[in-house]
């Protein structure tokens, strides 16, 4: 009797664990609102679908943005320092706008919806664009005034298109694999890698045959092209529509932090009690699909929103802005020790923007020879950047991360934060030799024809490339794996506002510079003519900024802790806490 009744109990943990196989039971539903089967929906397969979209965005944004500054000096007739400001002003909208568009993934729309929605804002933008660079009355030298403004407002609809595509997208893109599944964890830690690699595979086709389209065939022509593959592109995303899983929206993701915040302010006087455990948390059962969070001890005086005022109260009876969870307060805890990391890594992004500006200016003044019939355009060398960062994910995900794995016993290897520090400090050394570059450059300047190939340029674009490959694919794996569920695509956009409030302080930076230098009367950094200017000097004043940042950056960061879930045990209520 008693070997039969054991029989069962585990032919019932058997059936158990199959369900616990068979079906995803985080909050995502698939196409039809319900829970996810494993085996049809995620990981890959779905993946896969939204990766192909990233890599057309990708080619059509860096199409754009590396012959920005061409354009504007060229076309536009623009003076090179007016033209990095406008590049940089671009580009800080392009990458502040996620803030809004992941606000609006995350609360109101949903991810899938947003990226269906930017994609079509993306191609009017491009349409506009290509209409104002081949209509014959509408050209530069015809309508330079009508021109101009056209192409201004082409290229901010492809901002606003991109601040709901890239954060949406990507976390849409984190969603497909299942945190709470061993192997679909080990699989999200790559998809960044990946993800990064698709990525630079757009970019590198954008500075190359999309750059050679807009020499050879003209500006016109190439946005066309630029325009049928993000629709085409579009039109395989809709395709995989029921292999994706989803997120329902729940309402602004800001509400629960402020709830916090009003909720301890309110219990501010009241003691914190002796024991933790008597802090207020909801039990599994009746949180639903939504993750709990382990109590930790940063960030304090927040504990006080989950003291329970008034005993066997819960949040319905006190109200949401008088009680709180642990997992709403360390939520809380989790976006404030963001600011801090935010803030050390705005230099990086400083050191990112003068990537596609400068690098690229100096690029169409060097001799871009290579052989006897062939010479790229200017923003081609950007390539370079691209092929350098693919190189370093692959090698750090197929190389590095199983050593270290081994090494450390460690899951991921290599911590997040630890990961962008190596990229700042990869950023620091690619600045460094820029300068020296610049300098031998300009020692070699005044040649009938430029003496100083464009080879010189690889070691810079090289060592941006390898910082990338760190900074940037860490940062985007911190900014969606630390903010609360409910905010990812928000936290993607956080991410990207790393690099567009970089290059708006790189503009702040590029006017102080060039009014200090140019006082008295004197030529300053930033002169008409590249070969007059000292772009030398401005790489290292970056530079330094840079490394003083990185000092605080890694003392800010060896303070910080990471997200700990709640595991549940089968029996009772035995948890244990996990990274």
């Amino acid at each position: 009797m008693e070997t039969t009744k054991s029989l069962e109990v585990a032919r019932g943990a058997m059936d158990d664990d199959d369900h616990e196989e068979a079906w995803v039971h985080d909050s995502s539903v698939d196409h039809r609102g319900r829970s996810p089967a494993r085996a049809t929906t995620g990981s890959w397969k779905a993946a896969m679908f939204i990766i192909l979209i990233e890599f057309s965005e990708r080619l059509s944004y860096f199409g754009i943005a590396t012959s920005l500054m061409i354009y504007l000096t060229k076309v536009l007739q623009e003076e090179m320092k007016a033209a990095a400001k406008n590049a940089n002003y671009w580009m800080s909208v392009t990458t502040l706008m996620p803030l809004l568009g992941g606000f609006l993934a995350d609360g109101y729309l949903g991810r899938f919806s947003t990226v269906v929605v930017s994609t079509a804002v993306y191609l009017l933008g491009l349409t506009v664009l290509a209409t104002a660079q081949l209509a014959p009355g509408l050209g530069p030298d015809r309508s330079p005034r009508l021109h101009e403004a056209l192409f201004f407002a082409g290229i901010y609809l492809v901002s606003a298109g991109t601040g709901g595509h890239k954060p949406a997208l990507e976390s849409f893109g984190a969603d497909q694999f299942d945190e709470a599944h061993a192997a679909e964890r080990v699989r999200k830690m790559s998809f960044f890698n990946w993800w990064n690699c698709a990525l630079c595979s757009g970019v590198l086709l954008g500075v190359t045959a999309v750059v050679y389209a807009q020499d050879r065939a003209g500006w016109g022509a190439a946005t066309v092209a630029l325009a049928a593959v993000m629709a085409a592109s579009l039109a395989v995303f809709l395709a995989g529509r029921r292999y994706y899983r989803y997120r329902v929206p729940e309402g602004s993701p800001l509400t629960p932090l402020l709830q916090v915040l009003v909720a301890a302010f309110r219990n501010r006087r009241l003691p914190l009690p002796d024991d933790d455990a008597e802090l207020y948390e909801v039990r599994r059962p009746q949180s639903g699909k939504r993750r709990l969070l382990c109590h930790t001890y940063q960030l304090r005086f927040l504990d006080k929103a989950a003291i329970v005022v008034e005993p066997g109260a819960g949040e319905d009876a006190c109200g949401p802005w008088r009680l709180a969870t642990v997992t709403q307060v360390e939520e809380t805890k989790l976006v404030l020790a963001m600011v801090p990391i935010w803030v050390c890594t705005l230099p990086f992004g400083m050191a990112v923007a003068q990537v596609s500006t400068f690098f690229i200016k100096q690029s169409s003044v060097m001799d871009r020879r290579l052989g006897p019939h062939f010479e790229p355009p200017p923003a081609s060398v950007f390539a370079l950047s691209a092929v350098a960062m693919i190189g370093t994910v692959a090698a750090y995900d197929k190389a590095l991360v199983p050593y270290l794995r081994r090494a450390t016993g460690g899951e991921r290897g290599i911590s997040i934060l630890g990961r962008v520090g190596i990229g700042m400090a990869f950023a620091i050394a690619g600045l460094g030799v820029a300068a020296a570059v610049e300098r031998r450059r300009l020692l070699s300047a005044g040649a009938a024809r430029p003496s100083t190939s464009v080879l010189w340029l690889v070691p810079q674009f090289a060592l941006m490339g390898v910082a990338d490959g760190f900074a940037l694919v860490g940062l985007q794996e911190y900014f969606y794996e630390q903010v609360p569920d409910g905010m990812r695509s928000l936290g993607i956009g956080l991410y990207l506002s790393v690099i567009g409030a970089g290059s708006f302080l790189s503009s702040l930076v590029i006017t102080a510079a060039d009014r200090a230098s140019s006082r008295g009367g004197r030529a300053g950094w930033f002169a008409k003519d590249l070969n007059r200017s000292r772009l030398d000097l401005f790489y290292w004043l970056l530079a330094c900024i840079s490394a003083v940042n990185l000092a605080f950056y890694a003392l800010v960061a060896t303070k910080c802790s990471y997200k700990q879930t709640v595991r549940a045990g089968r029996v009772g209520d035995e948890v244990e806490c996990a990274a």
